[in-house]
């Protein structure tokens, strides 16, 4: 049997209430059959989607970015949570800007060879901000967690 992992009610309804949700792409229990990927969507949605393929579900996370993207150029917005790495996080929280870098072919050192696979990249900028940066900063030294 497959495994689900729902949103805490406590987010859930913060998120809630400042979006007004109207539909859920990924519901829990879902329904047999259902496939929200192929049916329009809501006007304002949340979507929790699985994170991995295997998760009850043939399509992960990608496949449901990919359709609330369809959605949006159709005048809908989506709320997704998704997994990132938790240095994702921690370069918003210090407020960095972030843009898209493709599929970086990076080089081999000695031989000069791109990467044959590359993955998605993107480029994570921290513009000097004293009293942004500093107090971010203070934070992760009162948390041990700067190198």
């Amino acid at each position: 049997m497959a495994k689900y992992w729902i949103t805490p009610p406590e987010l859930y309804r913060e998120l809630d209430n400042e979006f007004h949700f109207d539909y859920d792409p990924c519901p829990n229990p879902r329904p047999e059959g259902f496939n929200s990927l192929l049916i329009p969507w809501g006007k304002m949605n949340y979507c929790n989607p699985p994170f991995r393929k295997t998760e009850g579900n043939t399509d992960g996370t990608t496949a449901f970015v990919r359709k609330a993207i369809t959605e949006q150029a159709e005048g809908n917005s989506t709320v997704l949570i998704v997994t990132v790495p938790s240095y994702i996080n921690m370069l918003l929280e210090a407020g960095a800007e972030f843009r898209p870098a493709g599929r970086t072919k990076f080089l081999e050192v000695s031989t000069r060879e791109p990467l044959r696979s590359p993955s998605p990249t993107i480029l994570a900028i921290l513009k000097g901000s004293l009293n942004h940066n500093r107090k971010y900063a203070e934070i992760l030294q009162e948390n041990n967690l700067l190198l």
